[in-house]
Formats: C-alpha cells, sequence, structure tokens
C-alpha cells in the first residue's frame, strides 16, 4: 500500500539508528548541558540531528514540561520510546543519567572539601546569572515556532506574560499556573482547530 506523501516525509526523516545511538546521543547531551540544558537539546536534536522540527520540539518540551521530572529526562523518555518503544525509553533515560550522575557525585565530594572558599561561592552565583541568560536565549530562538501555533502570536504573547507575573512576580505555585493558564491554553487550541 502506498504512503501517503507526509508519511513518506516522516519515514524519510534522520531517526535513532540504534538503541546504543539513542544511549550515546543522550550521554553527550547530558555532558554537555550543566546549568543550561535546554539550549544544547533543542541544537542537538533539532539543528543537528535533525530527529525533530522546531515546532516539534517545543511540543515535546511542552508536554515535558508538564510531567513530572526533570524536563529533558522526560524529553529523552519520549523520543526514545516513539523509536524504539520500552528498550528506547530506557536506554535515552540511563543515557541521560549514568554518567552525569557519576560526574556528579565526584563533583559533589570536591565541592564538600572547598565549600567555604569565597572563589567557589563567587563562581557559583556567576553560573547562576548565565544559566538565566541560556534560558532567555534559548526562549527567544524557540519563539519562531509560535508563528506556526494555531492561538496566533498575540494569544500565545499574553499567556506567556501571564505565566511569568504570575510565577516571577508573584510567586504563585507552579502547579496552580499550570491548571489555569494550561487549562486556558487548551481550551483556546481546541476551539481553533475544532472543525
Amino acid at each position: 500500500m502506498p504512503l501517503n506523501p507526509s508519511m513518506k516525509a516522516l519515514e524519510d526523516r534522520p531517526r535513532p539508528q540504534s538503541l546504543t545511538d539513542l544511549f550515546v546521543s543522550f550521554t553527550l547531551l547530558a555532558l554537555q548541558g550543566f546549568g543550561g540544558v535546554l539550549t544544547i537539546v533543542q541544537y542537538a536534536l533539532v539543528e543537528k540531528k535533525r530527529w525533530l522540527t522546531n515546532e516539534e520540539f517545543v511540543e515535546d518540551w511542552a508536554v515535558a514540561q508538564i510531567m513530572p521530572g526533570p524536563n529533558v529526562v522526560n524529553l529523552a523518555l519520549m523520543i526514545g520510546g516513539r523509536h524504539f518503544g520500552l528498550a528506547g525509553a530506557l536506554a535515552a533515560m540511563a543515557g541521560m543519567l549514568a554518567v552525569p550522575m557519576a560526574l556528579v557525585l565526584l563533583l559533589a565530594l570536591v565541592y564538600a572539601q572547598y565549600t567555604d572558599h569565597a572563589g567557589v561561592a563567587g563562581a557559583l552565583r556567576g553560573m547562576g546569572a548565565v544559566a538565566a541568560g541560556l534560558i532567555v536565549a534559548t526562549g527567544l530562538r524557540l519563539f519562531g515556532a509560535v508563528k506556526a501555533n494555531p492561538m496566533g502570536i498575540p494569544v500565545c504573547i499574553a499567556l506567556g506574560v501571564s505565566c511569568f507575573v504570575t510565577v516571577g512576580l508573584l510567586h504563585w505555585p507552579l502547579i496552580y499556573v499550570l491548571m489555569i493558564l494550561g487549562a486556558t491554553a487548551c481550551c483556546l487550541a481546541y476551539r481553533k482547530l475544532q472543525p
């Protein structure tokens, strides 16, 4: 049975070649992503490996954020599961966690020895600013995907600003913001997508 053009395009796209490819790819992502993994993951999965389009990345990242656990591990589970089922999900998760966990334990031992050093405290404060800058830069980079959103750019901006105000300025718990703004966004998108 011949495939329609959109299904053929999906089959022709690059994808992980094996469980080892998933494990190694996500291990390398995890090792590069100290403090700013979103930027690295978006670059690697969308631009370098082309396993996802920018729009697919934004959609998958949104789902990964509302699931319990670390966002990037959730994304790895989704991608691994999509291509290789449970074995793929486990391989991707192991790639995200195994080597980085060993490094973090090693760094914790080193940090315990130098915790009172003024240079260490200053370096950690500086890294906080760098991490915030990476998040802002990634948000601006992904803004192009909003153009294809069915709600339209003004509604997306209004929801984004509302989220920033409620979480960043009013300090509302994230679960309430997700329930209110997430439900609002889902309803608005559903209304726009209805035939």
